[in-house]
C-alpha cells in the first residue's frame, strides 16, 4: 500500500495496511471461531500455513485462468485505460517546465504534520525547510530533452531527494513516511529532473514517479531503454528473489537481487567455453543485465544467473496452484512499507504475485482497487451487510480484495469461510473471551477474512470497497 505523505486518507490508510489498532470486539458475529495456540491467529494452524494445503482444496489447480494472448490483451488495455499509469513511449522529445513541475509537486509537499527521525526525536522546521529546498523546483528549465534511463541495482523510491528516514510518532521505527515505492534492475525511467545536491533524479517510470539516487540509474537511447523488456529470449525469476554469482571483473551485476517476477534477457548465443567474468558458464543461464558507466552512460553487461535459482524461460501460467504458490513465497517475510526492509507492502506484495504470471497491475492500492482494466465489482454503502457476506463466500482463488488502504488475496474457501494471504504489520480479531485481540503479524500473513475487525463497529467485509478479478 502507497500514498503520499500529505493525502487526507492517510492516517486511515496507514491503520489499514497497517491492521488497525486499540479495536473494541463486535456485539455479534456470524460464527464463533477458535484462536489456536500453535499460531495465535484466528482460524489458522500449522497446517494452514503449507500451500500444498490450499492447492489440494482446488478441483482443477493447473486450470488456465487467462492464456498469454488474454494478459496481453489485459495489459494493454491497463495502458491505454488506467491513469495511474505512465507510457514512456508517448512522451513527446522535450518536456516542459509545466509537465515535470506538475509531477514533482503531486509528490513533493511539504508535511503538515509533525514527523519524528530515527531516535523519536521531532524533525526540526529547518531540517524540512533544507528537505524541501533540495528539489529545487526553480531550476526545472523552460523545457528540456526526455533523457531515458534503465534500473541498474533495486533502489528506493522517495518523497524528497534525501535519505532521511521520518516518521509519523515518536514510537514509530518502521513505517517511513519518505519511502514511496522501489525500483528494480530494468526498470525503465524517464529522468525529469536533478536535485539542488546533485545526487538524485526525480524520474517518471510506468507505474510511479518520485526521486531516485541517481547512480541506480544509466542513461541510453529511448530504444535501448525501452527495448530492453522486449528482448527474447528470457528468463522470469519465480522465486521470491534470485541472485546473480558474485564477481570481480564486473562488480555491477555481482551479487544482484533480481525480485519475482522480473523478466531478465538470455544471451542464448553466447559460445559455448567462453567465460563469463572470469567463470565458466555451462552451470548458469548467460543473462544480460544493464551497467551504469562512471559518466552515467548505460552498456549492457553478460551476468550468470545460476541455474539453482528459480527462474523459468517464460512467464507462469496464471492458474490458481501458481497464484497460491507464488503468494506464500512470500510467507513470514517481513512488512516492508514501499518495498522498505528489502521487502514489500500490501499492494507490491500481490503486485510481484502477478508479475511472475505476466499481468501488470498498478502500484498503490487507490490505483488497483478501480482500475477499468480489471474485472472490478463495486461495493458502496448501500451494500447491506448480507450481500457483503454473500459476495465473501463467493470469492475465488487469486481475487483481490480491497479495503481503505489495504489489499488481500483470496486462497481459497473453508466451510464456506474465504481465507487471504497479504502482507500487514498486524490483525485484530475478538479472542475467546470476546476481547480483542491484537496479533503483530508485522509481514505476510495467512488468515481468514471475515473475523478481521476493522474498527468497533464494523469488520473487513463492512469495509470492503472493491474485488479485483484478474478473469475473463
Amino acid at each position: 500500500m502507497r500514498l503520499t505523505l500529505t493525502t487526507p486518507a492517510l492516517a486511515l490508510s496507514l491503520a489499514l495496511c497497517l491492521a488497525g489498532t486499540a479495536l473494541q470486539p463486535l456485539a455479534a458475529r456470524e460464527r464463533a471461531w477458535t484462536v489456536p495456540a500453535s499460531t495465535g491467529v484466528i482460524g489458522v494452524d500449522h497446517a494452514q500455513l503449507d500451500p500444498a494445503f490450499w492447492v489440494r482444496q482446488l478441483a482443477d489447480p493447473d486450470r488456465v485462468i487467462l492464456d498469454s494472448d488474454a494478459i496481453a490483451a489485459q495489459n494493454t488495455r491497463l495502458h491505454q485505460l488506467d491513469k495511474s499509469i505512465h507510457d514512456l513511449a508517448a512522451l513527446q522529445d522535450t518536456l516542459d517546465r509545466a509537465q515535470v513541475s506538475g509531477w514533482i509537486e503531486a509528490l513533493s509537499r511539504r508535511p503538515s504534520k509533525a514527523l519524528f527521525d530515527e531516535r523519536g526525536k521531532p524533525v526540526a522546521k529547518a531540517t524540512l525547510d533544507e528537505v524541501v529546498d533540495s528539489i529545487n523546483l526553480g531550476a526545472v528549465p523552460e523545457r528540456q530533452d526526455t533523457r531515458y534511463g534503465l534500473v541498474v541495482h533495486r533502489a528506493a523510491l522517495r518523497t524528497f531527494p534525501t535519505s532521511l528516514r521520518v516518521f509519523s510518532s515518536d514510537d514509530d521505527h518502521d513505517i517511513d513516511r519518505f519511502q514511496e515505492s522501489a525500483l528494480f534492475p530494468g526498470d525503465p525511467v524517464v529522468v525529469a529532473h536533478e536535485s539542488r545536491d546533485g545526487q538524485w533524479w526525480f524520474v517518471v517510470n510506468p507505474r510511479y514517479a518520485a526521486w531516485v539516487e541517481k547512480r541506480f540509474v544509466a542513461l541510453g537511447s529511448q530504444e535501448q531503454v525501452l527495448g530492453y523488456g522486449r528482448k527474447a529470449p528470457y528468463r522470469v525469476v519465480t522465486g521470491a528473489r534470485a541472485a546473480t554469482v558474485f564477481t570481480q571483473e564486473e562488480p555491477g551485476v555481482s551479487e544482484l537481487q533480481l525480485d519475482m517476477g522480473l523478466r531478465v534477457p538470455v544471451l542464448a548465443d553466447w559460445p559455448v567455453g567462453k567465460a563469463v567474468n572470469g567463470q565458466d558458464g555451462y552451470t548458469s543461464h548467460v543473462i544480460e543485465l544493464p551497467v551504469r558507466n562512471d559518466d552515467g552512460s548505460l552498456r549492457f553487461a553478460p551476468a550468470l544467473l545460476p541455474r539453482r535459482e528459480p527462474s523459468q524461460d517464460h512467464y507462469l501460467p496464471l492458474s490458481g496452484r501458481n497464484l497460491i504458490e507464488q503468494g506464500f513465497k512470500f510467507l513470514g517475510e517481513r512488512y516492508g512499507w514501499g518495498h522498505s526492509y528489502n521487502g514489500r507492502d500490501c499492494s507490491g506484495f500481490v503486485s510481484e504475485i502477478y508479475r511472475s504470471m505476466g499481468v501488470e497491475l498498478p502500484r498503490n492500492t487507490s490505483d488497483q482497487a478501480v482500475s477499468p482494466a480489471l474485472n472490478r465489482i463495486a461495493l458502496s454503502d448501500k451494500d447491506s451487510r448480507e450481500r457483503r457476506l454473500q459476495i465473501a463466500r463467493e470469492l475465488q482463488v487469486g481475487d483481490l480484495v480491497y479495503i481503505p488502504g489495504h489489499v488481500m488475496m483470496v486462497i481459497g474457501q473453508l466451510d464456506g469461510e474465504p481465507y487471504v494471504i497479504h502482507d500487514t504489520t498486524g490483525l485484530s480479531f475478538a479472542g475467546a473471551d470476546g476481547k480483542t485481540v491484537r496479533a503483530k503479524t508485522n509481514g505476510v500473513t495467512v488468515s481468514p477474512l471475515t473475523p478481521l475487525l476493522f474498527n468497533g463497529k464494523q469488520t473487513y467485509v463492512d469495509r470492503m470497497t472493491n474485488i479485483q478479478r484478474i478473469r475473463p
